[in-house]
């Protein structure tokens, strides 16, 4: 895994999945990571934001963005698992990331994507065109 991290490219959704998909599909609560990225989108720090339950987590809109001013860190990327293994967004989902765009477009630290990873597969926001 250290070694795939040097190649990850985090412009690109599917290859972050992939990256991730392994460590959290099997994961029996949702786990939200965020990935705090520099100009060049390089990986700065993989901050854990909440574990949650089976099937919900509190994710804090102020947390993200102290850990991502500590970091300073210029883009921001959410990724989180669903324990059922299918990867599509809830109401909630969508909503926080609008919510966490909004505010990274105020605060100069644009959110590039959210992927949902779920058994074997995963949606990318981007991809999806819902951000």
């Amino acid at each position: 895994r250290e070694k795939a991290a040097s190649t990850l490219r985090f412009n690109m959704p599917d290859t972050v999945a992939e990256y991730y998909m392994e460590h959290m599909r099997h994961q029996e609560k949702e786990i939200v990571l965020s990935l705090l990225l520099d100009n060049k989108l390089n990986l700065i720090e993989e901050y854990t934001v909440s574990i949650g339950t089976v099937n919900a987590s509190l994710v804090s809109t102020r947390e993200i963005f102290i850990q991502a001013l500590r970091c300073r860190a210029s883009h921001l990327m959410l990724l989180h698992n669903h324990p059922s293994g299918d990867p599509t967004p809830s109401n909630q989902d969508i909503q926080i990331t609008q919510k966490i765009k909004k505010a990274g477009e105020l605060m100069d630290i644009p959110l590039v994507d959210h992927i949902i990873v779920g058994d074997g597969c995963y949606i990318s926001f981007k991809e999806e065109h819902l951000i």
